[in-house]
């Protein structure tokens, strides 16, 4: 395993649906770290840029409209393997696909509004964590649990 740092962010729906706290608490007892958090408003230079790698794609107009009509809950998260154990937490993308227990499994209905980024890689995350957070706003803190979760 490797100590990874990755980017997560709470879309508009769960904002407006009040389920934060829900979904932070499943990353919490997971054992994962959070190190930033911030809540903010998306400007469309910012979604067009995050999800660049979409810009080609019929649902592009679509997903940065979503991500900008609301706020958003944008994290840094830590731990060994984060990468992945957020991506499993999450879910599929496709809802449809999305096992229940899973995040999107239990709370998204809409593929397009499916209410939870996750970076897909080490290059992602620290391009996403870049995008949304300075280096001040990241913490580096000993966590006390470590022992009783790894």
């Amino acid at each position: 395993m490797a100590y990874e740092k990755t980017f997560a962010m709470l879309k508009p729906g769960v904002m407006q649906r009040r389920l934060a706290g829900e979904i932070i608490s499943r990353i919490e007892k997971k054992g994962l770290q959070i190190l930033g958090m911030k809540l903010m408003l998306i400007d469309s230079a910012l979604a067009q840029t995050h999800y660049g790698e979409h810009r080609e794609k019929p649902f592009f107009g679509e997903l940065t409209k979503y991500i900008t009509s609301g706020p958003v809950l944008a994290m840094v998260i830590a731990g060994e393997s984060a990468i992945s154990m957020i991506r499993t937490l999450c879910g599929a993308t496709k809802t449809d696909q999305a096992a229940p227990g899973t995040i999107r499994g239990d709370y998204a209905l809409v593929t397009g509004m499916n209410i939870i980024h996750a970076s897909d890689s080490p290059e992602s995350a620290k391009r996403e964590i870049g995008l949304f957070f300075k280096e001040s706003e990241v913490l580096t803190y000993e966590d006390p649990n470590v022992r009783w979760i790894y």
